[in-house]
């Protein structure tokens, strides 16, 4: 178990290094002087050059690199080249507001979604069930962004039910905030509980052919009985991986969503760096992004284990 532990958390170190050097040539190679985008093309070229030093943008690569890498192991990302702004607290800031969506977001996947499979294995000689599985399908099939538009337009513009967009934090009370975020985490997780139903629903299926279950099936359980007895903890397994790969496209979907509400987060703050040429708020933003997937992936390794008492024999 211990050495288990030890390979994956090497793994996790060894993926964290190898995506910052990624990270930072991607953006070392993208066109943009920050000292001319801040000075601005009229600009002479020793202002341009004082600046690039003030920056340590004039320095080797390596020692650029080891600079920034230096900074995040003492959690500091640097200071933005336009603002002059710490980067660390702004994406602490924004990434707040994105973890609420991705959060929530989950929640209403898993609840729709594990109940939605179940229900369409179970069923699945019947019509009811072929009509979730149908449903599931089509949900598949819809953007996230496309579903956002079609709930604006039913809730907000039509119904008036809810705001079609920005942001009220929750400290504003449960309800101001629930009825703010309803529309954006719904665009989010009812996308993602279609897909994750799909997975439950084939989980569900080769549990159910399995012998142990026949048997329980066999001494007079229904199917439904007999798989939340004895099936559910297997059927678990592969919707645990599911459910790590969704929550990491949650967070790009986020991005997108952001934007179509209006919702000051992650996301948001990204697109604006990437129009004002901020290639150190950038930098640093991604890199957030690329080590929260790297980290779900590593929890997700280790969720493995904890369910699966085969695994933990063999640890």
């Amino acid at each position: 178990m211990i050495g288990r532990l030890a390979i994956r958390t090497g793994i996790l170190v060894a993926s964290l290094v190898v995506a910052s050097i990624a990270v930072f040539l991607i953006m070392a190679v993208l066109p943009g002087d920050p000292a001319t985008v801040k000075l601005g093309v009229n600009a002479n070229p020793a202002q341009v050059q004082e600046l690039r030093h003030q920056f340590g943008t004039d320095r080797p690569l390596v020692a650029q690199y080891l600079s920034w890498v230096g900074g995040l192991m003492h959690g500091s990302f640097g200071t933005s080249y336009l603002t002059n702004a710490a980067v660390g607290p702004q994406i602490a800031a924004k990434i707040q507001v994105t973890l609420w969506l991705v959060v929530l977001a989950l929640v209403v996947a898993v609840v729709v979604a594990v109940p939605m499979g179940v229900l369409a294995a179970v069923r699945s000689r019947r019509a009811d069930g072929a009509a979730l599985a149908g449903v599931s399908q089509l949900g598949m099939a819809v953007p996230s962004f496309i579903l956002a538009i079609l709930l604006i337009d039913l809730f907000a513009v039509r119904l008036h039910w809810v705001p079609s967009g920005g942001w009220v934090p929750p400290t504003a009370g449960p309800g101001p905030f629930l009825k703010q975020v309803a529309l954006p985490v719904l665009s989010l997780g009812l996308i993602q509980a279609a897909l994750l139903s799909r997975y439950v629903r084939s989980a569900t299926l080769d549990v159910l052919r399995e012998d142990h279950i026949r048997t329980a099936r066999a001494k007079g359980l229904s199917p439904g009985r007999a798989f939340l007895r004895h099936g559910l903890r297997n059927a678990a397994i592969p919707v645990v991986t599911v459910l790590g790969l969704q929550l990491a496209a949650l967070l790009i979907d986020a991005i997108v969503i952001e934007k179509v509400f209006v919702i000051p987060g992650l996301g948001s703050l990204l697109l604006t760096s990437v129009s004002n040429r901020d290639l150190l708020l950038v930098q640093g933003i991604v890199m957030v992004l690329v080590g929260a997937v790297l980290v779900i992936n590593y929890v997700v390794d280790l969720a493995y284990v904890a369910i699966d008492p085969r695994l933990r024999r063999s640890a």
